[in-house]
């Protein structure tokens, strides 16, 4: 009865977007002139640009916007993107004329790109057109040059057949863009110095910042009044980089943040999931003053009000249970003392980034293990097993309890209900039954 009355409720709400969507479409369609390019009738496949510098700008575009993470590194697609309404797999960008681009122009490439308008209709979030609107001319142009010399692969791709319906109707995403998306450019503030802007065109275009770490509402649109101060991404959870001191990045030099996104790490922490792709198909080829300049902008914006929940009142008996459990199963890795090992495997001791009071990331790589991203500075991209087969909840959430408060740290508790709850979302295994000793008579 309650999926029934869920897919009423979706339904009833995807018709009312589509309703409303089809209507505005009628009355003012998706302002394109923005798309108005030189020569928009030459289809991808049959164009090649012979502008080396703009092809060599293009291939930087496409790293600063992160496009060989979710499209692989072929260009072809078919990464997998887990939403709350169901899952999407990412298209074909190659300029094959059958299952890619090539049919596009480069005033198509520039709708679909910037205003999520696409050649088998609209497109969803996943693919980050609501921050790449804001995308200037000439990097769009570089953009296109590049892909021209990109091999076509045929290979097709149903992108939302994995959209549970009501939510495979891509209508209704018109709807969805009159409500939450903003189609303007980028504005440059004149108060402001030439390195924050081109922070903050880094950060709300190209990296598509907010797209992981500002929250969402029921709908999936991005909640504005809480600008980059963390949410649940799918399984995992981008945390505040606002500057708070406690909960976000205050405590962060523009230095340890250009270092982290261009290697991985901050010699403390490892980054892991989503970010550790992002850093690896993306923020090590950007250039060192372009790092700092989103560092810069980060650091200037105000302070989310977040505050960390009170500490857990830590249990002798257990702690000195689970610190064995930690020697044990942990330490060689992170260190007796919680040291890790620099730049490569993540220490405990003094990272506040693993005492937020939401623990998404740690139970993700309990549960399926980790890896740290493979860069050219630290090319051993150390690996996380997963314990997911060796404990339960209970161990689960003791040993992170332990970690969490321990060497200095104060973090709120984890409960067994939390680790049994991301167990089942992720299909993670169950921890073996110890068989019963044989009894010898």
């Amino acid at each position: 009865m309650k999926n029934w009355k869920k897919i009423a409720t979706g339904t009833a709400l995807v018709a009312g977007l589509a309703a409303v969507g089809a209507a505005w479409m009628a009355v003012k369609t998706f302002d394109t002139s923005r798309s108005a390019v030189a020569d928009d009738t030459v289809p991808l496949a049959q164009f090649r640009s012979t502008d080396q510098a703009a092809i060599v700008r293009g291939e930087y575009v496409m790293r600063l916007g992160d496009c060989a993470a979710c499209h692989k590194a072929d260009f072809a697609g078919g990464y997998k993107i887990d939403t709350p309404f169901g899952s999407l797999l990412t298209s074909n960008i190659t300029p094959d004329t059958q299952t890619g681009i090539g049919a596009m122009t480069e005033r198509d490439f520039f709708n679909a790109v910037r205003q999520g308008i696409g050649s088998h209709g609209l497109l969803y979030p996943a693919m980050p057109y609501t921050a790449y609107t804001k995308f200037n001319d000439r990097d769009m142009h570089d953009l296109w040059a590049y892909l021209s010399t990109i091999a076509p692969v045929n290979k097709p791709i149903d992108e939302n057949a994995g959209m549970h319906f009501p939510y495979n109707v891509r209508l209704a995403m018109a709807g969805w863009d009159m409500l939450f998306f903003d189609n303007t450019p980028f504005i440059a503030d004149v108060t402001q110095g030439k390195d924050w802007n081109r922070g903050k065109y880094l950060t709300d275009g190209p990296a598509h910042c907010g797209t992981c770490h500002t929250p969402r509402n029921l709908l999936g649109g991005e909640r504005s009044s809480a600008y980059l101060q963390g949410g649940r991404l799918g399984a995992w959870y981008a945390p505040d980089i606002t500057p708070n001191p406690l909960t976000g990045i205050g405590h962060w030099s523009v230095d340890t943040l250009t270092t982290y996104l261009k290697t991985g790490s901050d010699d403390v922490a490892v980054a892991a999931g989503p970010m550790a792709e992002a850093v690896e198909h993306s923020f090590q080829y950007y250039q060192v003053d372009d790092l700092d300049a989103i560092g810069s902008y980060l650091k200037s914006l105000p302070a989310s009000a977040a505050q960390p929940g009170q500490p857990m009142t830590p249990n002798a008996q257990r702690m000195k249970a689970a610190a064995l459990t930690y020697e044990v199963n942990c330490s060689a890795c992170h260190g007796l003392e919680g040291e890790g090992i620099q730049g490569m495997v993540t220490a405990f001791a003094g990272n506040r980034r693993m005492l937020t009071d939401d623990p998404t990331n740690l139970l993700h790589a309990m549960l399926m293990g980790a890896r740290a991203p493979h860069t050219e500075a630290r090319q051993t991209a150390a690996g996380m097993p997963s314990f997911a087969w060796k404990m339960n909840d209970q161990q689960v959430a003791e040993i992170l309890n332990y970690v969490r408060n321990s060497w200095g740290n104060a973090a709120v508790e984890v409960k067994p209900e939390q680790v049994a709850a991301l167990r089942g979302e992720l299909g993670a295994h169950q921890k073996l039954a110890v068989p019963e000793p044989v009894s010898v008579k």
